[in-house]
């Protein structure tokens, strides 16, 4: 299981980047008694066929893990869900991407705790490849939204050293002003 919702939300959303997305939205809303998360990319998504299997544990996407032959992130995040309050719903379309909508139930016993975001969302934003990814997070306190291409082009590029510690300030003064 995972140890973090920020586990949780930075596996989901590495899903629509593995998928080939060239665009992802990631935003998490903690409002209302409620942690609700949804991802919506533009990836390949998956036909009617792979739909209907994707939260069995012992079924992954023929070609997405070398040498792997489950896939338990889908049908981990549902147990949490279930477990704790929420629910997941899933939309996708071959061709077009996918919708993870997904939520808790902020005051359940059993939830994890939100864990590191700045950290996971830095993880994203850093994570190979040619897309962007738009990122908010909203709680009663306030909001904020960054992107991937606007973060690395304030800090001058997310490949150097540099770069990620001045991105990771930014994202970490960010969830404290949230948290206050």
């Amino acid at each position: 299981m995972h140890a973090t919702l920020a586990d949780v939300i930075a596996d989901t959303a590495q899903n629509s980047i593995e998928a080939g997305a060239r665009h992802v939205s990631v935003s998490v809303s903690e409002t209302g008694g409620r942690i609700s998360v949804r991802i919506e990319d533009d990836g390949k998504g998956m036909d009617e066929a792979v739909l209907a299997k994707a939260f069995n544990p012992f079924f992954t996407e023929p070609g997405k893990h070398d040498r792997r032959k489950v896939g338990l992130g889908l049908p981990i995040l549902k147990q949490i869900c279930e477990s704790t309050g929420g629910d997941v719903k899933l939309v996708s379309k071959k061709g077009e991407g996918t919708l993870l909508e997904y939520w808790f139930s902020a005051g359940h016993i059993d939830l994890p705790p939100m864990g590191n975001l700045a950290t996971a969302v830095l993880a994203l934003f850093n994570y190979p490849g040619d897309f962007d990814l738009s990122f908010s997070h909203e709680t009663s306190a306030g909001s904020y939204s960054v992107s991937r291409s606007e973060l690395a082009e304030a800090v001058g590029g997310l490949d150097t050293a540099d770069g990620l510690s001045m991105a990771k300030e930014f994202l970490v003064s960010q969830e404290g002003e949230l948290h206050r």
